[in-house]
């Protein structure tokens, strides 16, 4: 064999022990990266919070963001007066009933109990965001809206009250802290540190003690899909458009909150 030849051969040889080494470097390199990731994950996190599990030192709310008079869920409240088939408004006798409390969104309808750390923090915010112009609920206690009033509902139509309450969102996100180092760390953060992703419903309530928000008297007209799906409605909640937002077929009319009697 040539000089030239052995030469060549050597550098191939090089070059071949190079390619396959590369792999292993970066192997290497990975496993370092993935042992400094948290243990505990933001749904973990919001799990053990939620349960006040006893791995736990503490979990409290750190609030973001604050927004008032923001508007609940659109709430069916009176049962459904049926004037259908009349050509005549008619005077109808309605028993309306709504209940607020406060709600987290951890999990639909979460309330967080005053006696665990979390219902601890949750409380503790809500001092800091009740003021003497806008009083809100800072506890899982329900503070109830209950009346009857007489109404007048339109000929040919369906007449029933619908309420939204006003509401207190303050959002921020879960921070706990572990009895235990979990990869040399106490604290983990839900959904992450600085988010605004979970979110705290504080209902606003009147100085006469009844929830604040929004209360009308719709009606609907008979014989229209509208209808239909509130007569065929097996459900006790079902999803009822907002205020004005019903269409055509649909009348809105507000009540002043002035006018709902005092508990």
């Amino acid at each position: 064999m040539t000089r030239a030849n052995r030469a060549r051969s050597h550098r191939s040889k090089k070059k071949r022990l190079t390619l396959a080494l590369a792999p292993v470097v970066a192997l290497a390199v990975a496993v370092p990266l993935m042992n400094s990731a948290g243990a505990a994950t933001p749904s973990e996190v919001s799990a053990d919070c939620a349960a006040d599990s006893d791995k736990l030192e503490n979990c409290e709310f750190v609030d973001v963001q604050v927004k008032r008079d923001n508007l609940g869920p659109n709430q069916r409240v009176s049962a459904v007066t049926d004037n259908c088939g009349s050509t005549g408004t008619a005077s109808k006798t309605f028993n309306v009933s709504a209940s607020v409390t406060r709600t987290i969104q951890l999990e639909d309808g979460f309330t967080a109990a005053a006696d665990t750390k979390l219902g601890n923090s949750f409380f503790e915010i809500g001092v800091k965001f009740n003021t003497s112009e806008i009083n809100i609920t800072r506890d899982d206690k329900t503070t109830t809206l209950a009346f009857s009033r007489t109404d007048t509902v339109q000929g040919d139509s369906l007449g029933f009250f619908m309420w939204s309450a006003k509401r207190t969102d303050v959002s921020g996100f879960l921070r706990a802290t572990y009895k235990e180092e979990q990869n040399g760390q106490k604290v983990f953060f839900s959904p992450g540190e600085g988010s605004t992703g979970v979110h705290v419903f504080y209902p606003q309530i009147l100085k006469n003690g009844t929830p604040d928000g929004r209360l009308w008297l719709r009606n609907v007209k008979c014989g229209t899909p509208e209808a239909s799906g509130i007569q065929n409605s097996t459900r006790a909640l079902r999803a009822e458009p907002g205020f004005g937002a019903g269409g055509e077929n649909v009348t809105d009319v507000e009540i002043p909150l002035a006018e709902v009697p005092a508990p």
